[in-house]
């Protein structure tokens, strides 16, 4: 639940609190350390019971409070793949139907992304792709075809699902979407409290990318496409380039080469991880919100920027990039250089009347699709439905 790791964890405490005006009762069990600062500033159950050794999260703790606690439950939803916790909850539910307990809950499987071919294709990940075709074979197709059901945030993704690995054989597969809360409303205190983290801005406009700074973001296609468009443009947006990451060798290769380009120094700039105040300041501010990522299975940080009334630049890569284009919220292109460099020339050279427009476009898109409300209430009625 640590909110550095990524989407997951927040979409869980984005969907918790609708659910619960539901009738919901939802608690969660995850692999922290129980003292981690994260854990007591939720208002609901958190059972930390980590944290997991190793890559594959290991925890000894995990297997005797499913096996306490499972029966308690109505429902078990599984978040993410390639690690112990799931292999736990298959193991756990096969000693308590052996041992004649009759009260079982359904097991769901929600992969967020993690069957996405990217990830066994990408030129980084061999050696972990050869990992996964073992461990799916030995392990994780298990946890899939014997789960009551898969759960995907969107079309796209459920699609790509089917084409990764064999046998897949799920036996049902079900698209119950994803959504955000609404962001806090705008006040002046976001807009100072970015301006700590950034203060370099100072009213200029400018182009944000907010999320982890990571290859597969496609970060470092952002930085050569900005540096191109200087060499033809003077006058052009700032970019701030926001997220945790900076401190690894990616993160700090980006900065050399922006910290090596006299213009580049003057216009990009890394603030770091942004929350709170800072995080809504920075979307409420922007001119637009970019991410050329070469897999993106939702995007939380899309649906915030659109939430924010911020058009998006995505790659096709961002798998609710159909929805974008279909509501007129941004621009979509490949994820190359090439790609990006067309996402920031296209928005630069966009009238102001044709981007208030877009602006109003990112407002509805976010509404119609992404709003946490009807999210829940597609999920809380897809599970009624196929737990009758």
């Amino acid at each position: 639940m640590d909110p550095a790791s990524g989407g997951p964890c927040q979409g869980i405490r984005n969907a918790i609190p609708e659910m619960k005006k539901l009738g919901v009762h939802t608690e969660v069990v995850c692999l922290d350390r129980p003292d981690a600062s994260f854990i007591a500033l939720d208002n609901f159950a958190i059972y930390a019971l980590g944290p997991g050794k190793t890559s594959w999260a290991y925890a000894p703790l995990l297997m005797p409070w499913l096996l306490a606690k499972l029966k308690d439950y109505d429902v078990v939803v599984v978040h993410g793949l390639w690690q112990y916790h799931g292999h736990a909850v298959r193991k756990a539910l096969q000693k308590l139907k052996h041992s004649g307990e009759n009260k079982l809950p359904s097991c769901y499987v929600m992969p967020h992304g993690m069957l996405d071919p990217y990830f066994q294709k990408a030129s980084g990940r061999k050696l972990k792709a050869i990992r996964n075709w073992f461990y799916w074979k030995l392990i994780e197709s298990n946890i899939i075809n014997q789960a009551d059901g898969v759960l995907f945030t969107c079309e796209e993704e459920l699609r790509l699902a089917r084409v990764t690995f064999t046998p897949y054989h799920p036996k049902k597969e079900l698209n119950v979407g994803y959504g955000i809360e609404a962001p806090p409303v705008f006040q002046e205190s976001m807009q100072d409290a970015f301006a700590e983290k950034c203060p370099e801005i100072q009213d200029q406009k400018y182009i944000l990318f907010l999320s982890r700074i990571h290859t597969k973001k496609g970060v470092d296609l952002l930085v050569t496409a900005y540096k191109n468009i200087l060499e033809k443009m003077k006058d052009c947006p700032l970019l701030v380039i926001a997220g945790p990451g900076m401190e690894s060798p990616y993160g700090l290769s980006l900065k050399q080469t922006v910290d090596n380009h006299p213009q580049m120094r003057q216009k990009v700039f890394f603030p770091g991880m942004l929350s709170g105040d800072a995080k809504w300041g920075a979307f409420y501010g922007a001119d637009a919100f970019i991410l050329p990522s070469h897999q993106e299975n939702f995007g939380i940080s899309v649906a915030e920027a659109l939430a924010c009334h911020q058009p998006v630049l995505i790659s096709d890569q961002v798998n609710i990039w159909r929805e974008i284009e279909q509501a007129g919220a941004g621009f979509v292109a490949a994820d190359t250089l090439e790609g990006t460099l067309q996402l920031l020339e296209k928005w630069i050279s966009l009238k102001s009347d044709d981007q208030q427009k877009m602006s109003e476009n990112a407002y509805k898109a976010y509404e119609t699709n992404f709003a946490i409300a009807p999210a829940a209430k597609l999920v809380f009625e897809t599970l009624s439905q196929h737990n009758n």
